[in-house]
């Protein structure tokens, strides 16, 4: 049957089918607009920050942390405007070479659609990419080795990612800083003497491979076996031909694929703004804590909710405690667990002290805005303590917690996880403006690759509607569990995988180059980032 479809269907001969013009400069009035909304941007960005310092009473006292700041987040934003020309590229290729939309009018739709997706996404992402980190760098984020930490990460994955676009691979930007986040992980570890394998949380890292290494397969096989399906149930012999050399593909064509690229660019944003959302507000903790470590929004009225909470999860700690104190400072302890994920006869008691200083602490001030600026940093850090514990508490069978067990630190967690884990309106608009404008600048070369050196022939309108809905709903997914995964990936596999499919040929040279970009991101990516954290660590002495 797949057969007789694909035979029924052909494409027209190559010299029926006419190329984008992807040549076309941008004009002067485009470029005047885009460095517009570059400039309006980057003023909301400071006056925000301007704004929450000022509300929440931060003295200033040098200008140091502020300099830092600003540096810290134009490369942050940076890395969020790479992104953008470097992977939603993908997104246009489709309607691009099917003619549905002209390249400028494309990318300006795929712009605002990554805009919208990073403005209404969730979150989840963001925080599950910051738990890869070392424990004890995030709780010191704002000193020097966490500026190098920050700085290394993104300046390594910015440059993996500039290296890969200019040779037209469509490497994944997800890939590249959860590689750059191992390499800062490990080179800490071996600079504080311990194994390299010591320095990263390695079961969310592998959650988090696994969902990087099954995207592509599922964007492959699904977008193949989609194609399939619509050559048997939607017989339209113009939906699987070649695009026309003149107009545009039919109304009902065309508004799919564009509908589709809308669905995939904004799965995009919500998905992969989310990371540069994530480093922003470890950024942010680390320079101003008083203003963005705790989340003074929360209303006064969860304060009681909190404490009844809290006071549960201790009774819970404490009766699988079996009667055990801890005499001191419990956070040692609680850190050594999160770091090394070894559960002790000292890792409930001192989890169930360290939730009542906690208890105690909110208690004493009312609520979470009351806090003192001196105070504030101590209680982020021991409501992350407390979080992280428990996250692993959860999974570790060593606990032998019960569904009663569980259910009280799930509630306790969700209280903590709102003072600690928030993202402000303005950071999620920062991060769109600079994905959404990287969005309309440098993807030619992408879109390039993936419009005409994955498959032997052009891209008809079938391929890519199957690619691209296939793509929306992995990426949507993901988002949904708080899975990273790439754009990239999902995407180029898919149009592969229509290819192969509809027996139109697949260029393997293009998809080794793909398979050895895949391969290599993840090492170069480390290495690259341990060496740059190496030598920002040197630099202190000089500071």
């Amino acid at each position: 049957m797949t057969t007789i479809a694909t035979q029924d269907y052909a494409a027209p001969p190559p010299a029926a089918v006419k190329k984008p013009d992807l040549d076309k400069p941008m004009s002067m009035r485009t470029l005047i607009a885009l460095l517009a909304v570059l400039g309006l941007g980057l003023f909301f960005t400071a006056f925000s920050i301007y704004r929450d310092v000022s509300a929440a009473g931060t003295s200033v006292k040098s200008a140091l942390p502020f300099v830092l700041l600003g540096v810290a987040l134009l490369i942050a934003l940076g890395f969020e405007f790479v992104n953008g020309f470097h992977d939603t590229a993908n997104a246009v290729a489709t309607v691009i070479y099917t003619h549905s939309l002209a390249p400028p009018v494309a990318v300006v739709w795929s712009g605002f659609f990554n805009f919208l997706g990073v403005l209404f996404s969730t979150g989840a992402v963001a925080f599950g990419i910051v738990s890869l980190l070392p424990v004890e760098l995030i709780l010191q984020v704002g000193s020097e080795a966490g500026f190098a930490m920050v700085f290394a990460m993104l300046i390594a994955a910015i440059i993996w990612n500039l290296g890969t676009w200019w040779l037209g691979l469509p490497a994944s930007s997800s890939h590249t800083l959860i590689g750059s986040i191992i390499g800062v992980g490990v080179a800490n570890a071996l600079m504080r003497g311990r194994d390299g394998t010591s320095g990263v949380d390695w079961g969310k890292a592998t959650e988090i491979g696994y969902a990087l290494l099954f995207s592509p397969i599922v964007g492959f096989v699904c977008a193949a076996g989609l194609l399939l399906l619509m050559k048997l149930l939607v017989r339209k012999p113009e939906l699987y031909a070649a695009p026309k050399a003149q107009g545009a593909p039919p109304a009902w064509i065309r508004g799919l694929l564009i509908f589709t690229s809308a669905g995939v660019s904004f799965a995009h944003g919500s998905n992969d703004g989310q990371k540069g959302m994530g480093l922003i507000m470890l950024i942010l903790i680390g320079t101003v804590p008083t203003a963005y470590a705790l989340n003074r929004a929360l209303p006064p009225g969860e304060v009681a909710s909190f404490i009844e909470s809290s006071h549960a999860a201790s009774q819970t700690v404490e009766s699988i405690a079996g009667g055990h104190h801890v005499i001191g400072d419990p956070r040692p302890i609680v850190t050594a667990y999160i770091a090394s994920h070894e559960f002790t006869e000292g890792t409930m008691p001192a989890l169930a002290a360290l939730i009542r200083d906690i208890a105690g602490q909110v208690d004493r001030y009312g609520s979470i805005a009351a806090i003192p600026a001196t105070s504030v940093g101590n209680v982020r850090n021991d409501m992350y303590l407390a979080s992280e514990a428990i996250r692993f508490l959860q999974k570790d069978k060593a606990a032998a917690l019960t569904k009663a067990d569980l259910a009280s630190l799930a509630a306790y967690k969700k209280h903590l996880d709102a003072a600690t884990r928030f993202v402000p309106d303005w950071v999620k608009i920062s991060v769109a403006v600079a994905l959404g404008l990287g969005t309309m600048v440098g993807w030619k070369r992408i879109v390039v690759t993936v419009g005409e050196k994955i498959g032997k022939s052009h891209l008809t309108y079938g391929q890519g509607a199957a690619a691209e809905l296939v793509a929306m709903g992995t990426i949507a997914a993901a988002d949904t569990f708080g899975l990273p995964v790439s754009t990239t990936h999902v995407l180029s596999s898919g149009v592969a995988g229509t290819m192969a499919a509809n027996g139109s040929g697949v260029q393997m040279s293009t998809v080794r180059s793909l398979a050895l970009a895949w391969v290599l991101t993840l090492p170069c990516a480390i290495a690259l980032s341990a060496l740059l954290f190496v030598i920002f660590r040197q630099f202190e002495r000089f500071i």
